[in-house]
């Protein structure tokens, strides 16, 4: 069985992302060895400076790099990524599986995103879509992509 690592920038505050996000991990831990990490988030001012900004990113991404596991296939999920179906992201991760890959690692920035560092250590990009979500809500649609994507691969109904 495969691990998938979810590594996140800051907490999930609100009680109903947190129920969320489990009942998630745990129906995808039929399929993967799922572990989360929460990675602290800098402060910044109520309205910061692009500096301020990329120095705090920056420090994030320190943080990140250091929690991504060994020999994972590392993923960030950025805007400029690649935007998958749901069918393209199960075969995607089958393909990467079939080639050996048994650790994959997604990546979830805070609401200022990911460093360019981070982006350009990881193995692929994707993009939840063009809109903008909140940085904990992203976190509960990953839950949710992948598990649906355990699922196309199993061959059940549920992505229908």
């Amino acid at each position: 069985m495969a691990d998938v690592t979810v590594i996140a920038v800051g907490g999930l505050r609100e009680d109903y992302f947190r129920r969320a996000a489990d009942e998630y991990k745990k129906r995808l831990s039929s399929s993967f060895n799922v572990r989360e990490t929460e990675i602290k988030e800098e402060k910044l001012p109520a309205s910061p400076s692009e500096a301020e900004i990329k120095g705090a990113l920056a420090k994030e991404g320190e943080r990140i790099l250091a929690a991504v596991p060994k020999r994972a296939f590392a993923v960030a999920l950025c805007v400029e990524g690649d935007g998958l179906s749901s069918e393209e992201l199960s075969a995607r991760l089958s393909r990467e599986m079939t080639g050996g890959v048994s650790s994959f690692c997604f990546i979830v920035g805070s609401s200022h995103g990911l460093s360019d560092e981070v982006k350009k250590a990881c193995a692929a990009r994707i993009s939840m879509s063009r809109m903008t979500f909140p940085h904990q809500l992203a976190r509960v649609m990953l839950f949710e992509a992948l598990y649906r994507a355990a699922e196309i691969m199993k061959g059940t109904g549920y992505h229908k």
